[in-house]
């Protein structure tokens, strides 16, 4: 299995005697499913030269792609990345997915999350200056409407450790919203699918109807609407008759 490493942020951090450069990993979770919101996370990770203390290279190693990983081993790479990297969340609802498309939700999350982040690290490092971040986004685009440099780096989850540590984050940061509102909204097995469009999901729609988390601009939510049900049963019908 390939390991995620530091190499892409020392190489732009730099040791040539100019400012430091503060090299922030970028991703995000819940683009896919059909419930809940979609989350991005901003880290940074604290040691500057990028260095991991021997007691933690066993856990480091862990830092990859969350979808590699268990969900035990997402919870516990969480509390590590959260000890050892600064972190910034940034959360999109579903009502504002529908309303501006989930890719520009998507932008609007990482947005909110690095503009979370760099307050965080304000505080923890004092005034900051703009120029001095750089983001390694995962994916193959980069941040819209964004005065940082940046720079899109494909597959970054399984090859750059920021980016590794964001979606890990991002990813547990969703799971538990998400299984929160398995409570308010039961009888749709959110704990389960984290919205995702699974059968069983999709049974419960069909029998339930979609609630407020749901996103109502997904074509299988919009299929599942009642009056929607109803015309393709009341299509069924009909051409039974013929």
């Amino acid at each position: 299995m390939q390991e995620t490493t530091f190499e892409k942020e020392l190489s732009l951090a730099g040791n040539d005697g100019q400012a430091p450069v503060f090299v922030i990993g970028v991703d995000e979770a819940g683009r896919g499913p059909l419930a809940g919101p979609v989350v991005a996370a901003a880290v940074w990770y604290k040691q500057a030269d990028f260095t991991i203390p021997e007691n933690l290279a066993k856990d480091f190693a862990l830092i990859r792609d969350s979808k590699k990983l268990s969900e035990k081993q997402r919870e516990k790479m969480f509390d590590v990345i959260q000890e050892h990297f600064s972190v910034g969340v940034g959360i999109v609802n579903a009502e504002t997915i529908d309303r501006v498309n989930i890719l520009q939700a998507t932008f609007l999350a990482m947005r909110s999350a690095i503009s979370e982040l760099r307050r965080i690290m304000n505080q923890e490092s004092g005034i900051m200056k703009e120029n001095a971040m750089y983001l390694l986004v995962d994916g193959n685009q980069e941040i819209p409407n964004c005065s940082y440099a940046q720079e899109a780096v494909i597959s970054g989850d399984g090859i750059v450790k920021s980016i590794a540590a964001a979606s890990i984050i991002a990813k547990v940061a969703r799971d538990r919203i998400i299984e929160a509102y398995d409570t308010e909204y039961p009888g749709y097995g959110f704990a389960k699918h984290k919205g995702y469009g699974t059968k069983l999901h999709m049974d419960a729609l069909r029998h339930l109807g979609p609630c407020p988390i749901h996103r109502m601009s997904f074509k299988p939510v919009l299929l599942a609407l009642p009056e929607n049900v109803n015309k393709r049963f009341a299509n069924v019908l009909k051409q039974k008759k013929r």
